[in-house]
């Protein structure tokens, strides 16, 4: 399976200290790439032109521009890349807007890096997903567990998804290892639905992969709980 390309970041910041930290964060965290820092809305705009970031971190407080306004006009051009706000904006109201832009994330300075981390980390899995396998459409168990994907974070107690937490629960509970058409037959989802979500669990590290070999055709695929 070819490696995703590394997730090109561009940081916005009006404080160039702050904004050299963001940066030296993102570079630290597997997946990412920062590809440039800007310091107000003109820069951020020449950048995203010549750059093409797929993400932004971006503060709402500029010097020229807030940062609502910048992401509402590149939003309204079409040209606007992923956004997490990173800002000292505490007020309602910019965190409404924020939502209502599209944001991915919004996160109130001071933050540790582990916070940093965990929010990126859920948006590199959110952009695997989408990108995993061809999909034109997608049913409600996809969109849920999409949406669900931006709230996970890395920690191991972290939350999952209804549908993935059910597959996890039915694969611990067996004395032994068990297929994607055992998890469709137990839950009544399809088998693609079983297989993407049991190839996700084995991604992040909570099951394990056996290969059961018959004596013709491919390789079974079986699933086991990985040891915690």
């Amino acid at each position: 399976m070819t490696a995703l390309a590394s997730i090109r970041t561009l940081v916005v910041d009006d404080d160039y200290r702050v904004a050299h930290i963001h940066a030296a964060s993102v570079e630290r965290i597997e997946g990412f790439v920062c590809v440039g820092q800007a310091h107000n809305a003109a820069e951020a705009r020449q950048q995203i032109e010549q750059t093409r970031p797929d993400l932004l971190i971006l503060d709402i407080y500029l010097p020229d521009e807030d940062g609502l306004s910048l992401l509402r006009s590149l939003t309204g051009a079409g040209s606007a890349p992923d956004c997490i706000f990173i800002t000292a904006a505490r007020d309602l109201d910019s965190v409404r807007a924020a939502i209502g832009l599209g944001a991915m994330y919004y996160l109130v300075k001071p933050f540790g890096f582990k916070q940093l981390k965990d929010k990126l980390e859920s948006y590199r899995r959110w952009r695997h997903e989408l990108a995993a396998g061809p999909r034109d459409e997608a049913d409600q168990q996809t969109v849920d567990a999409l949406y669900d994907m931006l709230r996970v974070t890395s920690s191991p107690s972290r939350l999952l998804p209804p549908t993935m937490t059910k597959i996890l629960e039915v694969v611990e509970r067996s004395d032994s290892a068990v297929s994607a058409s055992d998890i469709a037959t137990r839950l009544g989802v399809s088998r693609p639905t079983a297989q993407r979500y049991l190839t996700e669990l084995h991604r992040r590290g909570v099951l394990e992969l056996d290969l059961e070999y018959g004596s013709t055709g491919r390789p079974a695929n079986l699933y086991r709980a990985a040891p915690r």
